[in-house]
């Protein structure tokens, strides 16, 4: 028997001993200043993207583009809504029984922060494994992975992070207002029922899973392309598959040190079952981790783009005195190119015609 009962009041029940305060002053500063950066942050990259997609109408580019566009966008909206929830609590001196009677904001914060949460988690697995099929399967990819599939696998992901959000309100759990007062979330305080910890649990290992896949599927991308680039003469067409990869690589290092802390220390709680005052004060910092995610991702394609990474390897090189090479293989980077390639290596008829053909020509 579950306390379904109360559950107009379940989210007020750790107002009675708070013991995770926070400074008013400097917390309203820092999450105005916070959603601001990743409200400019975002807005940027989405223009960059759009101007990308708008220009290379590859197949290859244009599907990683707009996966790369809905990460960007999710991480968005979760500063703008997050944010603003997180604003008004601190602007209402964090009175929650003043404006959440009913606890209808706390579980809508409590949904959006799984949902933003867990949202760009799989996003970022699935633009890993979009990219290794479109290194180790290049004509499979061409061919079936259009624009049309791949917004069917951004509506599957967000459906999916909406369901996971939305199961605690399925099951008649109300998301509980944390220690600190100023965030919502599953319960993480006095955690006895095995389903509070089931949540949590589900939260932390989702989290995991998807930087796992993300790890795997960059790993088999970058030895595919090294294994390519050192065995064969052939550069063309691998230069934006190289870019992609460096921005896959950095995505993954910023989610892997921005979420780890929050999801050990959630599979913590649901594990121990038990709360303390240097866990009020981790779990903070681990949200505040967390959010530098949404932050840090725009960045990635702000940054880690092929005309700024030229620029950078050129001053790079001039400053430590190196000859810059040659850069050819940053200038060809159409598709048909790599397709190509792709097609004559799998044709071993074709790939005797192109050995006997200097043959021929030397011979006239």
């Amino acid at each position: 028997m579950n306390s379904s009962k109360s559950q107009g009041l379940a989210g007020f029940g750790v107002l009675k001993n708070t013991t995770c305060p926070t400074e008013k002053k400097i917390s309203v500063f820092f999450s105005i200043i916070f959603m601001t950066v990743g409200i400019l942050s975002n807005s940027l990259a989405i223009v960059i993207l759009m101007k990308a997609y708008q220009r290379f109408r590859q197949k290859s580019k244009a599907s990683f583009l707009l996966l790369a566009s809905g990460l960007v966008v999710t991480d968005l909206f979760g500063h703008l809504i997050n944010g603003a929830i997180a604003v008004f609590v601190y602007a209402s001196d964090k009175d929650w029984i003043r404006f959440n009677q009913s606890n209808i904001l706390c579980s809508v914060f409590g949904i959006c922060m799984v949902f933003f949460g867990l949202c760009p988690l799989f996003l970022g697995s699935v633009m890993a494994v979009e990219r290794c099929i479109g290194v180790t399967k290049p004509i499979f990819h061409s061919t079936k992975m259009t624009s049309r599939h791949v917004k069917m696998m951004l509506t599957m992901v967000c459906l999916f992070a909406v369901l996971i959000a939305l199961l605690p309100i399925f099951r008649f759990r109300a998301y509980q207002i944390q220690a600190s007062r100023t965030w919502c979330f599953y319960k993480t305080e006095h955690v006895e029922d095995w389903e509070d910890r089931f949540y949590l649990l589900l939260f932390s290992c989702l989290g995991f899973l998807a930087l796992a896949i993300s790890f795997l599927c960059n790993a088999v991308t970058g030895i595919t392309l090294l294994r390519v680039k050192f065995k064969s003469q052939q550069r063309q067409g691998r230069s934006h598959h190289f870019e992609m990869i460096i921005q896959l690589l950095a995505i993954m290092c910023v989610s892997c040190i921005c979420w780890s802390p929050f999801l050990v220390t959630m599979a913590r709680i649901g594990i121990n079952e038990g709360r303390s005052k240097e866990t009020c004060e981790t779990t903070l910092f681990a949200l505040r981790m967390a959010t530098w995610n949404q932050i840090l991702d725009p960045w990635v394609y702000i940054l880690l783009r092929k005309a700024v990474l030229k620029n950078l390897y050129k001053i790079t090189s001039g400053c430590c005195g190196v000859q810059v090479i040659n850069l050819h293989m940053w200038e060809l980077s159409s598709i048909k190119n790599s397709l190509k390639v792709a097609a004559i290596s799998e044709s071993p008829v074709s790939s005797k015609q192109i050995n006997q053909q200097p043959l021929s020509s030397m011979g006239q």
